[in-house]
């Protein structure tokens, strides 16, 4: 297989190639290897290297799963790999080596993959943006000047420049769904505990946080969901059960959605024009498939939801900062934390029982709220970002004051949060490019458990308006 032919394929064609005999898992290594070499050095998407492994492993025998021979990433925030290290992007837990894989690991062997490396992620997946002192900025392939989105950076930047077609990635306030829009690709945040987490998720206490994959193509993360998307033993809220494959759904019409859609923020104000500008573009696209569309917000008290999960979020940081500190047996140097780590551990460590559990009642209201509207819709549309991918620097958890990131975080990513809230699965597609030729990712959200009908829309839209052949400047 020649360097430029790899990138001809999604996960599933790779796979393909290698039942057919006509590529071997080993050719496939090497050819991500390659392009690994060639395009991290500007991208510094991959920050953990383990060729020699991957290669070992496509020599061997390997799971007949769908995408068998595929080489694969691992996000290096929170899911184990053995003899990896898992640095969280902190200074403070930098020498980490994991003795055992996570559930979700070992599922994505199932399937066949092949992890080679690690990606690069923010310090502890705090920010929209891939940028952390102890691993650098991870950078855009449609424009290194300019933020891969966060915290799955490394993952997307990784995928929209073809070292890989498909990587694991991580939501917990959009962060599957917001480096996808920044990359120009397909990001499924999937329901809440619809994929693997345990054994040991004691960082996804509140349920806010869900693992899959960015992808190129709308089957491959469907074919993923299918292979890894399934109960596991002593999962605390294992989802309702699928109907039917998801591979299958993407087949199926969608049939007349009726769709609500708005670019409602919690501050009220307006988003970049060119945002707004492609959201009425995809509302226009979507009465032309012949769904009903229904201009509408989510109409909540988006002040006091953010306040009820700044409780919850801040409390359950500063508990999981502090299993970290008693496994260390000591408390962070001051140099070891980023600013922002340090306000969140610091205001949980302030917070009373009852300001917590204040904010756990609070947000099961304001999600009853949210829920209760999709009674009255299919399918929830609005942008994913608030504007197209700002440069380097301007979220930058480094180097700016907290109350600052966090300002300027509600400026860029307003959208994303509220499905995490209440566990829904929430959909980021790349229908459309700037003028500056920057992918702006559309978010579609459907009802709980109900990725079948977000997977039959987006396979009816990637066919209506492909994107697959739309290439970063950063490929050849």
């Amino acid at each position: 297989m020649s360097f430029s032919d790899y990138t001809k394929y999604d996960g599933l064609g790779l796979a393909a190639l290698v039942a057919k005999g006509e590529v071997t898992p080993l050719e496939l290594v090497d050819a991500a290897i390659e392009r690994a070499e060639k395009h991290n050095p500007a991208l510094n998407a991959i920050v953990y290297k383990a060729y020699d492994e991957a290669r070992a492993s496509a020599k061997g025998k390997l799971p007949d799963g769908p995408f068998k021979g595929v080489p694969f990433l691992i996000k290096d925030l929170g899911t184990k790999v053995k003899g990896w290290p898992r640095t969280s992007g902190s200074r403070f837990v930098a020498d980490v080596v994991d003795d055992s894989d996570s559930l979700l690991t070992t599922r994505f062997r199932e399937a066949g993959v092949i992890p080679f490396g690690k990606t690069n992620t923010p310090e502890y997946g705090i920010t929209g943006t891939t940028e952390s002192a102890l691993l650098g900025p991870c950078r855009s392939p449609w424009n290194t000047n300019h933020i891969a989105g966060g915290s799955s950076g490394g993952a997307a930047s990784a995928t929209a420049a073809g070292i890989v077609p498909l990587a694991h990635a991580s939501d917990g306030l959009g962060s599957i769904r917001i480096p996808a829009a920044c990359c120009g690709l397909v990001g499924m945040k999937v329901t809440r505990d619809r994929n693997p987490q345990g054994p040991d998720d004691y960082d996804r206490a509140i349920g806010f946080s869900v693992d899959h994959v960015v992808s190129r193509t709308v089957r491959d993360s469907a074919a993923m969901l299918d292979a890894i998307g399934f109960p596991e033993p002593a999962s605390p809220y294992a989802p309702p059960p699928k109907a039917r494959p998801y591979m299958e759904e993407i087949t199926k019409s969608p049939g007349k959605l009726k769709i609500a859609w708005s670019s409602e923020t919690p501050n009220g104000r307006p988003i970049d024009p060119e945002v707004q500008a492609a959201l009425e573009r995809t509302a226009d696209l979507l009465k032309g498939l012949g769904h009903e569309l229904v201009p509408r917000g989510l109409g909540i008290d988006y002040k006091t939801l953010y306040r009820a999960q700044g409780c919850v979020s801040a409390a359950n940081f500063a508990a999981g900062m502090g299993r970290l500190i008693e496994a260390k047996g000591r408390e962070p140097a001051p140099d070891e934390l980023e600013p922002l780590t340090w306000a969140a551990m610091k205001g949980g460590r302030r917070l009373t029982g009852d300001q917590v559990m204040w904010g756990w009642q609070t947000l099961r209201l304001l999600n009853r709220e949210i829920l209760a509207t999709f009674e009255t819709f299919d399918v929830y549309l609005s942008p994913v970002m608030g504007t197209p991918p700002p440069e380097i620097g301007y979220v930058d958890p480094v180097n700016l004051e907290p109350r600052e990131v966090n300002k300027r975080q509600g400026k860029v990513f307003p959208f994303t949060p509220p499905f995490n809230f209440t566990g829904q699965p929430s959909l980021s597609l790349p229908l459309w490019q700037s003028e500056a030729d920057f992918p702006i990712g559309m978010m579609f959200t459907g009802r709980y458990a109900d990725e079948a009908t977000l997977y039959r829309l987006a396979a009816q839209l990637e066919k209506e308006l492909p994107w697959a052949g739309r290439t970063p400047k950063l490929w050849n």
